[in-house]
């Protein structure tokens, strides 16, 4: 009886299995770039920090710059997920403050680079990675969008003042987000960014004084 091969073919481009676990490689890509950038991390570092050789990165990876964009969005998350959680947070603040406050664990991780990588990766680059640079931003254009949107229910319910301007709120949002990771790459430590957010959060408007949600403290 002939047995079909046609799904085994399917795995790779080339139809050969993965000799290696892509997942994992992938995983230790995220942290070589999180850790030293875009540009300049070579292909050499990235080689040998997932444990394979040059094919087999092009071929299971395609180059650089389409590993560097699959690495960004593992590190990023499902982005419907993000839209969901500010979405159904209770109020605007609290969608802010949970950003803050997982931000600020991801940043401080024990066995992970400090900092932010959409923020280091490309702190930095030549017109050669524009596409990269545009990427990151367009993940912090969306994060900024659904945070502004959320914003904007708020004022439309009252619950902010008619005057609040949620692209300026949202913006304010996103540069805590970007400075923060400055600050948790020069070593402050997760305690001082939790303080920082917090006294950043109490400029948020409030309608009729009413106090704001906390910032979650994360673990």
């Amino acid at each position: 009886m002939k047995v079909d091969q046609a799904p085994a073919a399917r795995k790779t481009r080339t139809g050969r299995p993965l000799s290696f676990d892509r997942d994992a490689a992938l995983e230790r890509a995220m942290l070589t770039f999180w850790r030293h950038g875009y540009e300049t991390t070579s292909i050499t570092d990235l080689t040998d920090a997932m444990g394979i050789s040059t094919p087999s990165l092009y071929g299971a990876f395609g180059d650089k710059r389409r590993l560097f964009l699959e690495a960004m969005q593992r590190y990023a998350g499902d982005p419907a997920a993000t839209a969901a959680a500010i979405d159904a947070a209770p109020t605007a603040r609290a969608a802010a403050a949970e950003l803050l406050a997982g931000a600020i664990v991801r940043y401080t991780g024990e066995t992970t680079p400090p900092g932010c990588l959409l923020a280091s990766a490309t702190a930095s680059g030549s017109a050669a990675s524009a596409e990269v640079q545009r990427a990151v931003a367009d993940i912090r254009g969306f994060v900024i969008d659904r945070l502004q949107s959320r914003i904007a229910r708020d004022v439309a319910a009252g619950l902010l003042p008619a005057a609040t301007e949620a692209s300026a709120l949202a913006g304010l949002v996103m540069a805590m987000l970007q400075g923060l990771s400055v600050l948790a790459r020069d070593g402050l430590d997760r305690a001082s960014l939790h303080a920082i957010a917090e006294t950043a959060l109490r400029a948020w408007p409030e309608a009729g004084g009413r106090n704001g949600d906390a910032l979650a403290t994360g673990a």
